[in-house]
Order: structure tokens, then sequence, then C-alpha cells
């Protein structure tokens, strides 16, 4: 997974409440299991007209958000079905960070199992960063001092330490497990000498 430890982007407000994963990445595009190539799918039925072409109005396909990594979102962000491909999604179109009033609480933890970084503000602080975003400037993450910085301003956030740590080392479940093989190792042996019956 790659690290993240700071991001610089414009950003993209989508004003809506309560976006589920449906409208996320529709089933539809669920018979993969690779992370890649679900960006193009995005929104899709915000994206895209009923003939296949892009919906200029839509902020995603819009300059200079269509290349944006930072998005805000109303309330409850990633609510409905807990599919993964969510985030994936999100990230194969290349956003890394969301920053909401609130999150589903799978899809929060998803993200950051996929090396995304979710951040709860108040809707006025939100409403700050909007204002850049009206006026495409770029505001900056930095996650080991829990900043984001815009202009002369900077706005904290709180993360969890562990998920922190996680995203700043890039550290998946795999990875993570990955890091006790010694302590793994030594207990087959242990088990393999004790209990030569289980293997």
């Amino acid at each position: 997974m790659e690290k993240f430890v700071t991001l610089k982007s414009v950003p993209a407000y989508l004003p809506m409440m309560n976006v589920d994963t449906d409208m996320i990445i529709p089933k539809q595009f669920l018979k993969t299991i690779k992370r890649t190539g679900l960006g193009k799918s995005l929104f899709f039925e915000m994206r895209y007209k009923e003939n296949g072409k892009k919906n200029e109005n839509f902020m995603l396909n819009k300059e200079p958000y269509n290349s944006t990594s930072i998005l805000l979102a109303g309330k409850n962000f990633g609510c409905g079905s807990s599919r993964e491909h969510a985030p994936w999604a999100l990230l194969d179109f290349g956003i890394k960070c969301i920053i909401s009033l609130s999150f589903a609480d799978i899809f929060y933890n998803n993200c950051f199992k996929n090396g995304m970084l979710p951040i709860t503000l108040d809707e006025k602080k939100i409403q700050e960063l909007v204002k850049h975003s009206e006026r495409k400037e770029s505001i900056e993450i930095d996650l080991a001092e829990q900043e984001i910085l815009f202009g002369n301003n900077k706005i904290k956030f709180e993360i969890d330490p562990f998920k922190k740590k996680c995203l700043l080392n890039g550290l998946d479940d795999i990875a993570l497990s990955l890091e006790k093989s010694e302590k793994i190792s030594s207990y087959e042996k242990k088990i393999k000498k004790n209990k030569p019956w289980i293997n």
C-alpha cells in the first residue's frame, strides 16, 4: 500500500448528503475483484448521460476538479452496502482524501485499508474549504501534523493513532501480518515440535 504523508490538490465539492456506495460505484460494475479500472465508472449515473457522453455539469467532469485528489462531501458519505469497490473506485479515479461531516462506519474503515484518508470536520470548516474549491485554489493535507493548510490558515483534524501509523507507513492488513512474520514462524516451529499430529 502506498504511504500517505502529504497531499496537495484543488478540492472538488460534492454538496450531497447520504451519498451511498451504489451512487459511488453502481452494482453492475462489481463483477471484478481487481482494484484498477473502476475509476471510469465512479459516480457513473451522475457523470454520464443516457447516451454515454459525459455530463459536463457534473463537478468531476470539469477542470481542474477532474484531476482532484481531495473530495469535499456532505454528511453520511459512503452509506448503504459495505462494498469495498467504493473506495477502490475513488482511489482509481485519483481521490486519496475525503473530507465530510460524517461517514458510514464500514466505508470509513475501508478507506484506511486501501490507503485513503477520510477526515471528519464540522460544517463551518468544510465551508471554508469549499471557498477554496470555488476559487480553484489548492489545499494541502499534512497527515503527520494532522493539519489542513490553505492560504495562511490551517485546520486541525482528529484521527485514530493506529490508523494514522498505518497510513504513514503504507501498512495494510497483509503488511501488518508480515511485520509479525518472525513470531508466526516461531509459533509454527513450536507447534510442529509439541503437537506433530496437527501437521
